[in-house]
């Protein structure tokens, strides 16, 4: 029945809204479950366009983290997006590595656990530091939000 409840807060497009959580608790109060990410601006967006390195081993994902901080991060600088397709390019396991690692936009609750919440709360232009999924090790490239 909490289902229903708030539809027209996210313009209808609320299909991520039930993959997270289910409970219409949850459902009332926003768009995830990353409640106190909301107060940065960066939890409450529905769609989220990145690019991502995707490796099976922990040594290999770290190779190209070290290779785009040597090249921007520990400088203080963004990854330029087609250098950052360069490295996925080399480096991801992901068949988009061959598109330079590019996911396009996807919703909230198309992505599990992990990389969902990492690539919601990395700020536009920002390169997240490697993590893990059940799917492997990654790098996420933040390229834009909308809702």
């Amino acid at each position: 029945m909490g289902k229903d409840s708030k539809p027209k807060e996210s313009g209808g497009k609320g299909k991520g809204k039930q993959s997270d959580g289910g409970n219409s608790e949850n459902t009332s109060k926003g768009k995830g479950k990353g409640g106190g990410k909301a107060a940065d601006g960066l939890g409450t967006c529905t769609y989220v366009k990145a690019r991502h390195v995707l490796c099976e081993k922990q040594g290999k994902i770290n190779e190209a983290y070290k290779k785009l901080e040597d090249g921007w991060l520990s400088s203080g600088d963004k990854v330029p997006p087609a250098e950052f397709a360069k490295v996925a390019s080399e480096y991801s396991e992901c068949p988009s590595g061959k598109k330079g690692g590019d996911l396009g936009w996807f919703p909230r609750g198309k992505m599990a656990g992990p990389f969902q919440d990492v690539a919601f709360s990395t700020p536009i232009g920002a390169t997240s530091a490697p993590f893990k999924s059940t799917h492997g090790y990654h790098i996420i490239l933040c390229e834009g939000r909308k809702n």
